[in-house]
């Protein structure tokens, strides 16, 4: 008998560190009728309630993808609590990329709340400082989440090969050979008739092609706007920030030009990686936090708060 209850008992608590583990893996929490999920990492010398590295993925992508991964195993190594948002792009318990034949209804401003309702739930666990890192489309988003819910929780900004607008349209004639113009032209008379809930069919967005998108999702991504073009919103962020550049983007072109006029030293700093590409694969992801790393101890440095 005695023997049986002391198996019991340890096989209740190892059910009970198992549920821990998940939940400090995986989170999850609900928001305007779906549920958002994000991958929590603490390091080991850290507690929960210590600062934090708030990270966002680029289009269509996903919190698992390997420069995201990278990202949050090498920082955990270094001692650096990440929690990884999976934005839902209008989908409950989204995992991996998006389904390019799901109907594209989400917006681009839709991510700058999501990133919102994550900071409100650092807040609600008592941590009071969180850098901001995003990649690509994300990084982009992640500036606009600064400029838009500046709060003093947000110690530091990192942008990895944040987007420009310089030449949309031709980079978008030259993936799908087909003129972006005409396009926008009719979402946006949908829009302003009452009408973005309309699907245009076969049409071309982001990386899927031959897709079904509403109106009102393909303006708010194509449609030429300010906070699109990350430099332009970078002179609008209130904390030290960090651009990151792949000096071979193949995806983001001209942004070392871009930053390099705006860079003073004090409030935003840039670093080219020699060699990389958009998604700092292999070394150059070493390269890239090491790059991060320098940064944030020089903020934290300046500013006296453990970053």
């Amino acid at each position: 008998m005695q023997h049986n209850f002391i198996v019991r008992l340890i096989c209740t608590l190892m059910l009970g560190l198992t549920s821990i583990y998940v939940q400090a893996d995986e989170i999850t929490i609900p928001y305007k009728g779906l549920t958002l999920n994000a991958n929590y990492e603490l390091a080991s010398t850290k507690q929960a309630t210590d600062d934090v590295i708030l990270i966002t993925h680029g289009s269509l992508a996903h919190r698992d993808m390997e420069i995201i991964s990278n990202l949050q195993s090498q920082l955990k190594d270094r001692g650096r609590n990440t929690l990884a948002i999976n934005l839902s792009l209008g989908i409950s318990s989204r995992h991996g990329m998006y389904d390019c034949k799901q109907t594209h209804r989400h917006k681009n401003a839709d991510a700058v709340d999501e990133i919102a309702e994550w900071m409100n739930w650092l807040a609600k666990q008592g941590v009071q400082q969180v850098t901001l890192l995003g990649h690509s489309r994300g990084a982009a988003q992640t500036a606009l989440y600064a400029v838009e819910h500046y709060n003093s929780n947000i110690k530091a900004v990192v942008l990895l090969a944040p987007p420009t607008f310089d030449n949309a349209g031709a980079g978008y004639r030259k993936r799908y050979q087909q003129d972006l113009a005409p396009v926008l032209e009719k979402a946006q008379q949908l829009l302003m008739d009452g009408k973005g809930d309309t699907v245009l069919q076969h049409s071309n967005m982001m990386f899927c092609r031959d897709v079904e998108v509403t109106a009102a999702s393909f303006v708010s991504y194509y449609a030429p706007d300010p906070v699109h073009d990350t430099p332009t919103l970078i002179p609008r962020i209130r904390t030290p920030t960090l651009v990151v550049v792949a000096e071979n983007d193949e995806v983001v072109r001209g942004l070392e030009k871009r930053v390099s006029s705006l860079v003073d030293g004090k409030q935003l700093r840039m670093n080219v990686i020699e060699g990389a590409g958009h998604f700092f694969r292999d070394i150059y992801a070493d390269d890239a936090i090491d790059a991060i790393e320098d940064f944030l101890a020089e903020v934290a440095s300046q500013k006296h708060v453990n970053i």
